[in-house]
């Protein structure tokens, strides 16, 4: 199956560049032709248009940083609608609210294209190495057609329902990814100022009942420095609005998510949009003057 993939940033090219891996056939767009080198040189075809690439192949896939993105390139003059075939599939592996998929998937339906959502899990790393957690909703016929691609891209692949469920799932991971990366950051303070050594304090969590997959990845790139997670502060902020949003339509009260939320909101407003979403950590390094550094971590993940 030819497949189209159209986002190559810090993950989208991750992603494009395991179905390579597997010898899919991949034509690729992005609004950074830079972005899509590595991938063309390892096999893939450039398109210079969304509607450009839904023209050749049976599927789209897209990976996009907001939902007005996402409707722009599908239903734009040069989109994906004004190109791909009737019967083709547009696979949204984006982050979006459950309305926006039923939304944007209504738009697909009626120029005949199947809409699956493929929203992922795990961090940019584990997208490289092809074992990123892939989360699908849509029609089960639908999933098992493109399971081979979705296996491809990830190591662990769910069927969370039909559409609009995998978005409520995942952002309920990302939640929680959030929360705990602010609970990371109060624990290696509270252990720096207690007079632990940071690598020790580190160890110590990862090795008990405190630990997390946040503690144990976003951790590292707090005690180097770096903070780089590949992903970003305006798109933390987005998906804690997804969270609280579903909080009210699901008539379910999220302390933890809204605390989150308004510290989030203050890191932005410090450091900027693009900086690294673990920065929310140097909120509290910044207010204690104490730096979270320690020797021996590896400067990415």
């Amino acid at each position: 199956m030819h497949y189209g993939f159209i986002g190559l940033g810090h993950l989208g090219r991750n992603l494009a560049a395991s179905l390579l891996r597997e010898n899919f056939t991949l034509t690729v767009n992005d609004l950074e032709r830079a972005n899509a080198e590595a991938l063309i040189a390892g096999g893939a075809q450039w398109a210079d248009s969304p509607r450009a690439v839904a023209e050749r192949v049976d599927a789209v896939i897209t990976c996009l940083p907001s939902p007005a993105v996402s409707e722009a390139v599908l239903t734009g003059s040069s989109g994906i609608l004004a190109g791909l075939k009737p019967g083709g599939t547009w696979i949204e592996m984006s982050t979006l609210s459950s309305d926006d998929v039923e939304r944007l998937a209504a738009f697909a339906a009626e120029k005949g294209v199947r809409m699956m959502e493929a929203p992922v899990t795990g961090g940019v790393h584990k997208a490289a190495s092809g074992e990123i957690t892939v989360i699908a909703g849509g029609d089960r016929d639908l999933f098992e057609l493109h399971r081979p691609a979705f296996e491809a891209m990830g190591g662990e692949i769910f069927h969370a329902g039909p559409l609009g469920k995998a978005a409520v799932i995942k952002v309920i991971t990302n939640m929680l990814a959030f929360i705990h990366l602010i609970a990371t950051g109060e624990a290696l303070m509270l252990a720096k100022r207690g007079g632990i050594d940071l690598t020790d304090a580190f160890n110590i969590i990862k090795a008990s009942s405190g630990n997390s997959f946040v503690h144990e990845t976003e951790g590292q790139v707090i005690l180097n420095g770096s903070y780089n997670i590949n992903f970003t502060m305006d798109l933390a902020v987005k998906d804690l609005g997804f969270a609280l949003e579903f909080g009210k339509k699901f008539g379910v009260p999220l302390d933890l998510a809204g605390h989150a939320m308004q510290t989030f909101i203050r890191a932005r407003a410090q450091y900027g949009g693009q900086a690294w979403s673990s920065q929310v950590v140097k909120l509290l390094e910044d207010a204690t003057g104490t730096d979270l550094r320690a020797p021996g971590f590896p400067a990415e993940l």
